[in-house]
Parts: structure tokens; sequence; C-alpha cells
């Protein structure tokens, strides 16, 4: 299949182009062109910025892909952006599970309405992550609901590749004894490790499916599970203090992610606590 790859040069989005190129697709990414990859000439390439529709428009005209696969799109006229300039048999979103209220276990798809809520054209800045997120789905189902397309529903995606380092700050911290100010120690959270999430998005792409899908994998795991396991693992007394730095999942309340639908298309993910507490000990290592 010709593929085009929208972002794709960090974090899970290099796994999911390896795994396209291992799987015989040809792989275009298209990006600023201001991060180096690593994929050589097993890729096409295409300079575009996502947020300005004259330079989508222009670098896109008179193609044609099988399958795009947008990494970059957070709001609506990122959408409307990549639907007006891309000629497509499928469109595959990157879209995420703070979507959702996920105040309670067992979060399915069709607890977000794509379809009720008020469909705002907004930029970036304009609201808060999980708002954007919302209105770029807006926009798929309200104004793209002829197209085919799939939006990937993604909890917190973790990985020694993880460049925004928001597990790593409980590891390093803890470590190192510095306060920390945790509002939700206890809660059971979600997670997906950055090589599934993109071998999960390379999975969809030949696959009979249209609408939201979630992905995710099975388990929880709390704050204060992995703070215990790493002063078990160093000896070390994690500092929980109110006066201490802001955690990154602050606010993020008990919560678990079906992936059901996932289950159904033969795709299986992997429990959590088969490679977390290896992730744990890898940034243990860094630290230590």
């Amino acid at each position: 299949m010709n593929i085009l790859v929208i972002g794709g040069t960090r974090f899970f989005g290099v796994h999911m182009v390896n795994e396209l190129i291992e799987m015989g697709h040809q792989v275009t990414i298209g990006t600023r062109g201001l991060t180096p990859d690593s994929f050589g000439n097993r890729v096409s390439r295409i300079k575009l910025d996502h947020t300005n529709p004259d330079s989508m428009k222009n670098a896109l005209k008179g193609f044609h892909f099988d399958v795009v696969i947008d990494k970059v799109a957070y709001c609506s006229n990122d959408i409307k952006y990549a639907m007006e300039s891309i000629s497509c048999d499928k469109f595959i979103y990157m879209s995420s599970t703070a979507i959702y209220e996920l105040d309670h276990k067992d979060v399915r798809e069709d607890e977000f309405d794509g379809l009720s809520g008020e469909l705002v054209w907004c930029n970036r800045p304009d609201y808060s992550y999980s708002e954007v997120k919302r209105q770029a789905e807006y926009a798929l189902w309200q104004k793209y609901g002829d197209r085919q397309w799939i939006a990937v529903r993604y909890p917190y995606v973790v990985g020694e590749d993880d460049y925004t380092k928001r597990l790593y700050f409980y590891v390093e911290n803890a470590i190192k004894g510095n306060p920390m100010y945790i509002d939700n120690v206890d809660s059971q959270m979600s997670f997906i490790k950055s090589d599934e999430a993109g071998k999960y998005m390379a999975y969809l792409v030949d696959k009979d499916f249209t609408g939201p899908i979630n992905g995710c994998s099975y388990g929880t795991i709390s704050i204060r599970e992995i703070l215990e396991y790493v002063e078990k693992k160093t000896g070390k007394q994690a500092v929980i203090a109110d006066t201490g730095e802001v955690a990154p999942y602050n606010g993020t309340k008990s919560h678990s992610v079906n992936v059901d639908k996932a289950a159904g298309l033969g795709y299986e993910f992997s429990n959590i606590k088969e490679w977390m507490y290896e992730l744990i000990d890898r940034y243990i290592e860094i630290v230590w």
C-alpha cells in the first residue's frame, strides 16, 4: 500500500514507520523537515506545515495515497487542513482517551458522541488538550462523516524514547529525594508502551474498519505502585509534599480502557505488568 505518514520522526511514530516498512508498504513521511530521521532511503519525504492550509495544499497537490496516518493533528482546523488537502482512501487520526471523562472502569468508544457536541473551528492554543482533541473528532464526525476514517484513542504513551519524560519524572525525583506534589497517588491509570502504540497504528492500515477505536495495554497501575517499586529497588524514599513540584499525571482519576474492538480485529495488547517494571528498571539505571 502507498501510505503517507504525517509526522512519524520521533517517539512511537518511529516504531510505526519501521513497522509499516517491515510490512512491505511504500511509505512517505510528511514533516516540516526540522527533525532528522533514521529511515534513510526506505521512505520518501514531503515537506509540509500541518498548521498552514496553503502549505498542506501545495505540498500534497497531485498525490493520492491508499492510507494517510496523521500523527500531528490536534484540533479541528488541523483536521480540516488535512481533509481538504489530501486525496486518500483511508485516513487514520491519532486521537486520545483524554476526550473521555476517564473516571470509571472499562471506558468504551461509544462514551464519546462525536455527533452531539458543538463543533468549533479552532487552533491548538485555543483550548485545553482534551478539548482540542474533542474538536478534532467533532470535525471528523460532523464534517467528514462520508470519508473512511479511523480515530485511534490512546491513553498515556510511555517508553524509553518518551520525550515528555512524564513517567520518568516520578522515578527521577523519587531516587533524588526531590519533593513531589501528587494529588492522585492511588488512582489506577491506563498506559500503552510506545513500540506497541506504533505497531497498533500500522496494524490498522489494511483492516476493514471505520470509526473510533481504543488502544491500550491490559490492566492498570497506580503512582503508589510505581513509587513503591522504585523504593524497593533503590532503597530510596519518595518524598510527597504539598510544596513539591507538581507531578505530570496529576488530576487523572482511576479508570481503565476497554479494547474489545481491537480484539475483534485480531489485535491482542500486552498486559501493563509485563513491561512497566522493566521500563522503570531502565529509568532507574539512567538516574541512579
